[in-house]
């Protein structure tokens, strides 16, 4: 497991580019922690980073916004917050995003668990009193 910690958002670019080398190889991101941790926001560097010039916004509400960066590749970020039934992830076509060998940003994972891939990178963002953020990185394989 690989940690990462950092004060403020002027260090999140360094962050972003950190995760991006050391789960490059990894299409099933699973992004966990309270309200408020900065899940989103971290999405949305890693998206600009990636060159996706969309507006990168939690789809708090349609479950999945699709981006595209200036090359044409395909993004997809999920928020599962709302969900009450795991099953509705199947309704909107989950598995046709999880296994189309496009990166998918997840949050609220721990929704769908049943349903997401066995190999994937799950990042865990804690953070302190102070705003002081420490993000877990756990790369699982076969589901363990």
């Amino acid at each position: 497991m690989e940690e990462i910690s950092y004060d403020g958002l002027e260090e999140l670019p360094q962050v972003a580019k950190t995760l991006m080398e050391t789960c490059k190889e990894d299409k099933i991101w699973v992004f966990k922690g309270d309200m408020g941790a900065g899940k989103t926001t971290l999405i949305k560097e890693l998206a600009r980073q990636h060159g996706v010039v969309d507006n990168v916004s939690s789809p708090t509400f349609s479950i999945v916004n699709e981006y595209q960066n200036t090359s044409g590749d395909l993004f997809y970020h999920f928020d599962f917050y709302r969900l009450d039934d795991p099953d509705e992830a199947l309704e909107i076509g989950i598995d046709d995003y999880f296994y189309s060998g496009n990166p998918c940003w997840i949050e609220w994972g721990e929704k769908v668990a049943e349903y997401i891939p066995e190999d994937f990178v799950l990042i865990e963002i804690n953070s302190d009193l102070s705003g002081k953020r420490n993000i877990q990185i756990k790369t699982v394989r076969d589901g363990s």
